[in-house]
């Protein structure tokens, strides 16, 4: 078996690529696997049997299967890159926040707006564009005089909030009203490893 850790995962999903960036950014060796969600694969009894639950992405670290992109970020940071996510509790707590709000308003906001534009989902448009700004809001308020969101370097914090924010003019939601956010994403990009995720071709917003 290959000392890479196995990813699978779906090129346009955010999820997906946090965890893709986040492997890329501490250097961790990895190999991707492409599940066609468009085609069900991820209903399909070969990847059933690896995650039960059908999700990506998910990925195989020697007998270690896991799911949830929060998740699979602390055990990639803990195992391989502790000083992305330090062990000092109010550090860790203060993390834990933004993975919390990437699983909850990014997720419900831009992250769903998306889902809308580029696989047709039926969704509420305007409320996930009234999530977002919510959300936008206070990531731009809180980065006031800032230029990461915990601490003096980038943490599991920045990477869990970027895919979905970076493409939310992919959603229709403009970015243009959050120059703090804005800075912030160039701020990861600019780091050594960075990889972008592939861009949807819909998406009118600035």
């Amino acid at each position: 078996m290959s000392n890479a850790i196995r990813i699978y995962r779906h090129a346009l999903s955010g999820h997906a690529h946090r965890v893709e960036l986040f492997a890329s950014l501490a250097g961790i060796s990895t190999e991707l696997v492409d599940v066609d969600l468009a085609a069900g694969a991820q209903n399909e009894t070969a990847f059933r049997d690896i995650n039960p639950f059908g999700q990506v992405p998910t990925i195989q670290d020697a007998d270690l299967v896991l799911s949830d992109s929060n998740a699979i970020l602390i055990y990639l940071a803990k195992t391989y890159a502790p000083e992305w996510y330090p062990e000092d509790t109010i550090t860790q707590a203060e993390i834990q926040r933004f993975l919390s709000m990437a699983a909850g308003e990014i997720a419900y906001g831009p992250a769903t707006a998306r889902l809308k534009t580029v696989f047709g989902a039926p969704i509420d448009a305007d409320r996930a564009k009234s999530i977002s700004d919510w959300a936008f809001e206070r990531l731009e308020n809180h980065l006031n005089g800032r230029e990461w969101l915990v601490g003096n370097r980038a943490t599991l914090a920045d990477i869990a909030i970027y895919s979905y924010t970076a493409h939310a003019p992919e959603g229709n939601v403009s970015l243009e009203s959050y120059p703090n956010i804005k800075k912030l994403l160039a701020r990861i990009e600019a780091l050594p490893g960075f990889i972008h995720m592939q861009a949807s071709s819909v998406g009118l917003a600035a």
